[in-house]
Parts: C-alpha cells; structure tokens; sequence
C-alpha cells in the first residue's frame, strides 16, 4: 500500500535496495524465529512491575502461545487494592494477544508495569522457555506456587533497638524464632499454611493438620530462648 508523500520526496528519484535486511532472529522454545507479527511469538516468563509511588509490586507470568497469551499468573505484595486488581487482571489476560495486552488497563499501575517488562522480554526473545524444545505447557505457571497452591512470601521486619523479626518465609509463616545466648538468631519454627489449608480440605482435622505441617528449621531444638516474633 503506497502512502501519501510531501511535494518534496515526490520530485526525489527512486533508489532500490540492496542487501535484505530482515529481523534477527530471536530464541523461541527450541527453535529460531524472524518475528515479523504478533502471530510469530510465543514463550513462558516472569516479570516484576511496580506503581507510581512504589508502594506495591507485581510479579506477573505469562505463557504465550503464537502471540496469545494462554496462561497468567498474577501476584501483588505491598497493597490491599491491587489484590482486587490481580483478580479482575487474571480475568482480562487470558486470551489477548500480547498487543492487546499491552494496551489494556489492567486495573493496576504495577500489573501494567509488569506487562511491559514482559512484552519486552517476549518480543526480544529473552523468555525462560526460549530454549526448552516446543515451550511449557498451560498449566507451567502453577509450579512457582508449589504445593497447596500459594505465593512464595518473604516477610521480614527489623529496628535498631530491638533487631530482626522473621515473619514468613518460602517455608511458611514463623511462629516461633530460636536465639542462643547471646540473642542471635539461630533457628525458627514455621507452619506451612499451603499444606494445612490442603490437608483440612481434604477433612483432616484442623488441629492436627497445624500439628502435622509445623516444623522448624536450624539449631532450634538448642535455643537458649524461645519468642514469639509477633508479640515479643
């Protein structure tokens, strides 16, 4: 389709060209691939997006297929309103092309964020899958949760006068912290809530799912003293 010209490149002499420069071509799940549209694309990553006053962040995950995003895993920290955001983003996701998506408001300007930063890792072929042989399949996203199907949270908490407080860790939510006899950290104990909440579903009683997902981890049992992280 011809475009319209000034008067001034009208009078100008045609000039062909030489060489054919076509796109590099990027990896994509195991093969290489010249991107020339939205439909040449596909690859599973993760990324991170953050609002305007930074007060909260995105970790968004995509599983795109031939320009389409297949699958989404979407997870806030740091704000109450962007889990309500994650929720209706989740929704809008699935089934865009990643043009689309890019454009769409997803309700949150840190999930936007993040869908920025995966467009660009997508489009430039950095994604995770780019040399596993045929990409991940829909249902990949769900792994980073492990089991009972919940985020991997690090919550920590520390001040000068009264040191650190661990709070939750990729093994669960601390309930107890372990010091030696010099106050220092030397263990904790933690319950795993992915697996309790898992085990009452499945009509465990809930006492003894606590009793039977609690553990510890370090020199605890050589504690010189036992506190609570969230009272003392």
């Amino acid at each position: 389709m011809s475009c319209p010209c000034s008067h001034e490149v009208e009078r100008m002499a045609y000039v062909a060209k030489g060489a054919k420069h076509g796109p590099a071509p990027i990896p994509e799940e195991g093969k290489w691939v010249e991107s020339k549209q939205l439909g040449d694309i596909s690859g599973f990553t993760h990324g991170v997006g953050w609002c305007a006053p930074q007060q909260g962040a995105c970790k968004l995950t995509l599983n795109v297929k031939e320009g389409v995003i297949k699958e989404a895993l979407v997870e806030t920290i740091g704000c109450s309103g962007m889990t309500h955001s994650a929720a209706m983003a989740a929704e809008i996701l699935p089934g865009k092309t990643i043009l689309e998506a890019l454009n769409s408001d997803l309700v949150c300007d840190a999930i936007n964020t993040a869908m920025r930063e995966l467009f660009l890792q997508i489009a430039y072929g950095r994604s995770q899958s780019a040399f596993s042989e045929g990409g991940l399949i829909v249902g990949a996203g769900l792994e980073d949760l492990g089991k009972g199907l919940r985020s991997q949270i690090g919550t920590m908490y520390g001040t000068e006068p009264k040191g650190v407080r661990y709070l939750e860790m990729a093994e669960g939510y601390i309930t107890k912290m372990a010091l030696d006899k010099n106050s220092e950290v030397i263990g904790y104990e933690y319950v795993s809530l992915g697996k309790m909440m898992e085990a009452i579903r499945k009509g465990v009683d809930p006492k003894e799912a606590l009793e039977k997902n609690t553990g510890t981890y370090g020199r605890f049992d050589e504690a010189d003293r036992i506190i609570d992280p969230r009272e003392q």
